[in-house]
């Protein structure tokens, strides 16, 4: 299944590494360094110019990292997850 990360970007959901929320995790230097790096690297996708408010990391099965940088919030995208993952295994 596929996760709807905001302007028509989706992601398969088995390649979710983390979602994280931007502003707070933003406040450590790890993170702060990550994203800078992954930056540079080019690949971070924006999925809309509105104000960030997560970043989802996903790992291709090419062994691809890519960061999304989306304006949803973490926890809905972590609601919408759990609300595939309810829906693929028929649990309520």
């Amino acid at each position: 299944m596929y996760l709807h990360l905001g302007n028509n970007i989706s992601v398969y959901d088995k390649n979710i590494i983390a979602i994280m929320d931007i502003e707070n995790a933003s406040t450590s230097k790890i993170t702060k360094e990550y994203l800078s790096q992954v930056g540079r690297s080019k690949q971070v996708i924006y999925c809309s110019y509105d104000m960030p408010k997560s970043f989802i990391v996903t790992l291709d099965d090419d062994l691809t990292e890519r960061v999304y940088i989306s304006s949803l919030a973490s926890r809905t995208l972590i609601k919408r997850l759990k609300n595939v993952q309810c829906t693929m295994y028929n649990v309520q």
